[in-house]
């Protein structure tokens, strides 16, 4: 059906012009990295959209999850769920910390009550993830982590532009990640950042994320190479311009996947609260047991059409190397999770995906659903 690919997470791209004028200034000024004018320029336009009070851009957001967990001094086992991307479980790994793999609830994200049934003496912090731009209960979590306390921090990955309470992701916990990589909606080709509220916390970020150095010749700290450079700053000034408007088609194309869905029978598209803000970056459905097909039998259909479709997040961290069957992640069943990753399907959306593209997958959702096609 489709000639060429239609993907999830097709890059958005912003205004051109603009992205050449401050690449051209950056070649001028001979800066590419470290800290320069446009990467400054950058976090200041983030800490006034997100509301938060220091943002600190990185090279990904693999690198500041670990960079946070350095800063907040963590050790032992960090609680975080199973359903998502493995890198959330990786940054921890690789930083010497033990994730111990949760159950989320129906709204997708952690557990609160499971959370503080994992707890135990080895237990430092809690790594929630908003998913899908829905956002972890914070008020529960951070009630568990006061009583225990424990650091609470967050994978916002796929919130940017998000709000739980008309409070901004950004906002919540010790810090939040963000991943600005270029299968987001918005993206700095590769990038990341730490939002928080704590100057104290920013401060050990800064010296973290540049190898430590307090100033030109004086390191007070272990540190790595974490920051982004002055073309993804460049990327990120030009996409942030343009972001009520990537919203907005995130938004056109949700409303027009949801006029066919919902006449679907075994198919239900997840929905969101229209008083909280969204970045509708995702079109996440869930496949029920009446749809003739598996969830598996439609991401085929579809393949075979060119329309890749993905399984997030299945089948979870704790089914990956080198956790699963790991003693040593906790054994706890985790039901939720195990119920909603097999039945989960993300559809394509972005700039790259019209109407008229979203009608024809629409079109290969329903003659899927006609028993005959079994």
């Amino acid at each position: 059906m489709f000639k060429t690919p239609l993907h999830v997470g097709a890059p958005n791209i912003g205004d051109r012009e603009a992205f050449f004028e401050l690449a051209n200034a950056m070649f001028d000024k001979r800066w590419l990295t470290n800290n320069g004018e446009t990467v400054q320029a950058f976090e200041r336009q983030l800490e006034q959209y997100t509301g938060a009070n220091h943002v600190i851009c990185t090279c990904n957001g693999t690198r500041a999850i670990e960079v946070a967990a350095k800063a907040l001094e963590l050790t032992g086992e960090v609680i975080m769920p199973a359903s998502t991307f493995i890198a959330s479980a990786h940054a921890l790994s690789w930083v010497g910390l033990k994730p111990v793999f949760c159950d989320i609830d129906d709204s997708f994200c952690i557990d609160p009550d499971h959370v503080e049934a994992l707890i135990t003496e080895n237990t430092t912090a809690i790594l929630g993830v908003h998913l899908y731009g829905r956002i972890c209960n914070n008020d529960a979590l951070q009630y568990i982590a006061d009583k225990y306390n424990l650091k609470l921090f967050y994978d916002a990955a796929h919130a940017f532009g998000c709000s739980r309470n008309g409070i901004m992701a950004g906002n919540f916990g010790e810090c939040e990640i963000f991943s600005f990589h270029a299968t987001k909606y918005f993206n700095t080709f590769e990038g990341g950042a730490i939002a928080t509220n704590d100057p104290e916390l920013a401060e050990r970020i800064r010296l973290i994320i540049n190898f430590g150095f307090a100033d030109t010749d004086t390191v007070v700290t272990l540190g790595t190479n974490a920051k982004m450079n002055e073309v993804c700053a460049a990327m990120g000034m030009v996409n942030l311009q343009m972001i009520d408007s990537l919203k907005e088609t995130g938004r056109r194309n949700y409303e027009a996947y949801k006029n066919h869905i919902d006449l679907i029978d075994g198919l239900d598209l997840l929905t969101f609260p229209e008083e909280e803000a969204n970045n509708w970056q995702y079109i996440v459905v869930m496949v029920q047991e009446n749809y003739p097909l598996t969830r598996d039998e439609l991401i085929q259909k579809l393949e075979a059409h060119n329309v890749l479709a993905r399984r997030y997040f299945w089948p979870g961290c704790h089914h990956m190397a080198p956790y699963s069957g790991s003693a040593e992640i906790g054994n706890d069943p985790l039901i939720n999770t195990e119920k909603l990753n097999t039945g989960v399907i993300c559809l394509p959306t972005g700039t790259a995906v019209t109407t008229e593209s979203i009608d024809a997958v629409a079109g290969l959702l329903k003659t899927a659903s006609e028993p005959a096609t079994r």
